[in-house]
Parts: C-alpha cells; sequence; structure tokens
C-alpha cells in the first residue's frame, strides 16, 4: 500500500526525484552557460504533484535566483488551474537567501524545505554570499549581547507568521524506523553528490570569466 502523500519519506522521495531528474539537468545546463548551482520547485500540496522547476538564471539579471527564477515561471502560467500558493509545498536545493526568503513570502508560499544549508552553500561550494549578507543586513545587536551571543542568534525565524521552513535533514529525523531513516538518508547524502562535479564546473567557469549579471561570484 502506498504512503499517505505528506508523511516525511513520500516528500523525499518526490522531492529527491525531482531534484535528481529535473533540477540537476537544468542547472547542469545553466553551469555550463556560467549561472549558479541553485535550484527549486513548486508542488502542488494535495498529491504533492510538481508543478513547476526552475534554476538560477543570474546571467540574465543578478535577481533570478532559482527560487525568484521559480516564482516567475510560476505566475507566467495562466492563472486558471494554477493552484494557489497558500496550497503548495515550495523545494529549494540550497537554503533561500534573504532576497529568496522575501520572494516566497510575498508570494504566500506558507512551507518550504531545502536541501544544503547556508553553510553548506559556503564552505561545500565556495558560494557564501547567502550567509554573509543576512548576517551583516540582518543580524543586529540586541543590548548585552557578545560576539558570543550574536553568532549563535538564529538568522531567520523558521518558523512564522508568513512560512515553516526545514530541511530535509529535519524531514528525516522524523522518521521513526531507524532502517527507513538510515535509507532515507544515504538517499539525500546520493543526492547531494551530484552537485560536487557541477560545483567544479562553476568555480572552473567563474575563473575563466564567464559572462555573468551577478555581482557577487
Amino acid at each position: 500500500m502506498a504512503a499517505p502523500a505528506n508523511t516525511p519519506q513520500a516528500l523525499l522521495a518526490t522531492m529527491l526525484e525531482v531534484n535528481e531528474k529535473q533540477i540537476v539537468p537544468m542547472t547542469a545546463a545553466g553551469v555550463a552557460l556560467g549561472n549558479k548551482v541553485f535550484g527549486a520547485a513548486i508542488f502542488e500540496r494535495e498529491g504533492f504533484v510538481p508543478h513547476t522547476v526552475a534554476t538560477n538564471d543570474e546571467r540574465l539579471s543578478p535577481l533570478l535566483h532559482s527560487e525568484i527564477n521559480c516564482i516567475q515561471t510560476f505566475f507566467s502560467k495562466p492563472a486558471q488551474g494554477r493552484p494557489a500558493t497558500k496550497d503548495c509545498i515550495f523545494f529549494c536545493t540550497h537554503e533561500p537567501c534573504s532576497l529568496c526568503l522575501s520572494g516566497i513570502s510575498w508570494a504566500g508560499f506558507r512551507e518550504f524545505y531545502h536541501l544544503f544549508t547556508y553553510e553548506d552553500s559556503r564552505d561545500l561550494f565556495a558560494i557564501p554570499h547567502d550567509i554573509d549578507i543576512t548576517v551583516s543586513v540582518f543580524r543586529v545587536p540586541a543590548p548585552g549581547d557578545t560576539p558570543e551571543t550574536l553568532a549563535n542568534r538564529p538568522l531567520y525565524n523558521k518558523n512564522n507568521k508568513f512560512f515553516t521552513s526545514a530541511s530535509l535533514a529535519n524531514l528525516i529525523a522524523k522518521i521513526e524506523d531507524p532502517a527507513e531513516r538510515a535509507h532515507w538518508a544515504a538517499e539525500v547524502a546520493r543526492v547531494k553528490s551530484m552537485y560536487v562535479q557541477l560545483s567544479e564546473k562553476y568555480q572552473e567557469g567563474k575563473k575563466s570569466g564567464k559572462e555573468t549579471s551577478s555581482v557577487w561570484q
């Protein structure tokens, strides 16, 4: 018997499949042109059906991060038959930057998941700008803060009036059966490994001076 559509296992299965079979090929094509390695997808909550898939297009505009590109593509489709954003789930390959967090909020998406964290973007992909901008612009010291307490403060509220946010690792943690948890942890690691070569190609493209409108490489 198939699992209910929105169990952690079902969510992981669908998001990882779309990531592997749709987002990764699109990202590879984008990286070859000089775009970053980020991708996104929008799923209809009912039945968890993929509706819109996109990747980064910063060669065209520095604002076309994958999430913004995905939102733009979603709203370019006819309103008739397009699901309401509150009835969708958003997926990001990388934890959304401040621009994309705002875009997701303004568009009315209430729930999103991500594969890689800010720290992964910085440490594994040599793309520190998401975390740098968020820290520099939004992490304001409160009275009595020390450098240590400030550094330990979350960068944003992951459960707020606009949305809830979680990593795929958070989904895995909700699975009770240890064997199931191990299986899905291995699947997440397998899909993550596909980004090693994509990242290497992106870094090679930066060194070769591939044309892009993005200020922050």
